[in-house]
């Protein structure tokens, strides 16, 4: 069937909190949706003439042929669930968020497209829990027609869509459909000016209130690792733990301590086993950010929770970077800051590439002009310049730069793990001084032992000094602690494939060289890598077609620069220099 496009009402829900709800109770929690979904969501959109358009195991898409429609079912639908969570403990409620947009979709074999529909989905977003939001064209149309009120709350600039979206909150009967803090009528304390943080006291499922040291030791040890990190404003636990026992909004936990984000949780211990889930909020929008669950045998219950502990630091860490990331891009070009533009480099240096290096470079000096000492931006430019180096022609004032950018870094930011890894990447690449590279590298790991950045990029300097073992030791550490399906995972991956290589292993090599790839496919590197190990495994078709990709993503490559940068250690290199020239790779 043809696509056709339509005016139409869009409604967008979704449940507050289903990954700490299916975390704490899986099976509980799919029974009362679908109990709700058949007493009372389905009922209500066929009163009101709506079409479920599709459902998600969080969410339901309407359309309706009538805004009105739309935002009489909506605020039916919220009425009835005030209702039916009086008398449910607050953790256990099943609340939901709803957005409202009027706009043109495309309907193509049953579901619908467009700005219509991703406004309807940024809306509810953010909504509060219980609560409605509706775009301007939404509230123009029902407000003389519908003896509901709205609170405007501004132009809010949401993901994916160009313009700013007017919101405003629904009300009924003078008062908002939302879950209403207690501290709603004080004045929000303001954002300090770095990412902000506050670990909330865990949940304790067991129902054994002997457990209570063990989720409070690992809230604690949370916080502990979360503070290591010097670009993160974390909220001290005596602030956090005043929340013990208490159901409270996110966004009302972000005013009263003005923070950015929440991270919130539960366990639950049976017998020999805990199984831990949490969840990072974005708390002035309440979108979240991450969620996880691990499951663990208690054998040592201390080694446990160091256990639970290095893996939510580790992967919290990139998860908030690239929520501040997000962040800034959504700012207007006049209104950003060194950091903001630091941020802003931060996706063209995570490419590895020379040519995007060059455009990251050109935000990082910006920032640095802004901010003659900023560590963090030292530390990406040398980054930057190693790249231009090492793979855009090694011209000597890459090099002086790099290695210029690295001491500075080292100097100005000595307690931050970030800043110090990559200052020690630059330093070990560029000079092929290991050595000086590793002690910085381990210093970072000393600060914080879970930052898979370190540990990927002391991966990389081991083996290029030809530390095969430890190589590979660092770069599973990284991977463990690297979130799956990401880009940053190629860079352990290609420090695997490095230290395979030069092991002998490589069959291992062209497996950890192609999951490189395959997670940045722009990463010459990796097909570089990828193409050595499958010829040396007589594999020639296969090392051809890398080969082939090698020029795709580098055009420029020829195999004696290759080798000419890493001079470091030259029985390392000139062995994959001989495989790359054998699959046709210019000399």
């Amino acid at each position: 069937m043809a696509s056709t496009r339509r005016l139409a009402a869009i409604l967008a829900a979704d449940v507050v909190g289903y990954s700490r709800l299916m975390g704490e109770d899986e099976e509980g929690t799919l029974a009362a949706l679908k109990t709700l979904r058949r007493e009372l969501c389905d009922p209500k959109v066929k009163e009101h003439h709506g079409r479920i358009v599709k459902t998600t195991g969080d969410g339901l898409l309407v359309e309706f042929g009538s805004v009105v429609d739309a935002v009489r079912c909506a605020v039916e639908v919220q009425r009835e669930m005030g209702v039916r969570n009086a008398e449910v403990l607050a953790e256990r409620r099943i609340e939901f968020r709803m957005g409202i947009n009027l706009g043109d979709v495309i309907k193509d074999r049953g579901d619908i497209f467009g700005d219509g529909v991703n406004v309807a989905a940024r809306l509810e977003a953010l909504a509060e829990p219980g609560g409605i939001c509706v775009s301007r064209v939404v509230r123009d149309q029902v407000r003389d027609k519908l003896d509901f009120a709205f609170d405007d709350r501004g132009e809010q600039q949401v993901k994916n869509i160009t313009r700013p979206v007017r919101v405003f909150d629904v009300r009924i009967a003078g008062e908002a459909v939302t879950m209403a803090p207690e501290s709603a009528t004080r004045a929000p304390l303001a954002l300090p000016d770095k990412p902000s943080i506050a670990v909330l006291p865990f949940t304790n499922m067991s129902g054994d209130p002997e457990q209570e040291y063990f989720v409070d030791g690992i809230v604690e040890d949370i916080i502990t690792g979360l503070s290591r990190i010097k670009w993160l404003f974390v909220i001290a636990r005596n602030s956090t733990f005043v929340y013990k026992g208490r159901a409270v909004d996110v966004k009302q936990i972000g005013r009263e301590l003005g923070v950015r984000y929440v991270l919130e949780g539960s366990i639950r211990k049976a017998g020999n086993r805990v199984r831990i889930s949490g969840q990072l909020i974005e708390a002035t929008t309440g979108t979240h950010v991450w969620a996880e669950r691990y499951e663990r045998a208690l054998d040592d219950i201390f080694e446990v929770q160091d256990e639970i502990t290095i893996n939510v630091v580790g992967t919290i860490e990139p998860r908030l970077r690239q929520a501040e990331i997000e962040r800034a891009k959504r700012k207007r070009p006049d209104s950003l800051d060194a950091y903001d533009l630091y941020l802003r480099a931060l996706p063209f240096a995570y490419t590895s590439m020379p040519g995007e290096a060059d455009k990251a470079l050109a935000l990082l000096n910006q920032a640095l002009a802004l901010e003659p000492d900023f560590a963090a931006a030292h530390a990406a430019a040398a980054w930057c310049h190693e790249m231009r180096y090492l793979r855009g022609g090694m011209h000597e004032a890459d090099k002086t730069a790099a290695l210029a950018h690295a001491r500075t870094a080292i100097e100005v930011g000595a307690d931050d793990a970030a800043t110090l890894a990559q200052a020690g990447f630059a330093i070990g690449l560029v000079a092929h001084d290991y050595k000086t590279a590793m002690e910085v590298i381990d210093r970072a790991l000393t600060l914080t032992g879970a930052s898979a950045l370190a540990l990927w990029m002391g991966a990389t300097v081991l083996a290029h000094a030809g530390d095969s073992a430890r190589a590979i030791e660092y770069a599973e550490h990284s991977l463990r602690l690297t979130p799956p399906g990401g880009r940053e995972a190629s860079f352990p991956y290609v420090g695997l494939a490095m230290a395979h290589s030069i092991s002998g292993d490589f069959e291992a090599a062209a497996a950890a060289s192609a999951s490189s790839a395959q997670a940045n496919p722009r990463f010459s590197l990796a097909h570089v890598l990828h193409a050595a190990a499958l010829f040396r495994l007589g594999r020639v078709d296969e090392a051809n077609a890398a080969a082939a990709r090698v020029l795709e993503s580098e055009p420029g490559f020829t195999v004696a620069g290759f080798v000419r940068s890493h001079t470091g250690r030259a029985d390392i290199w000139e062995p994959i220099g001989d495989a790359l020239r054998q699959v046709g790779l210019p000399q």
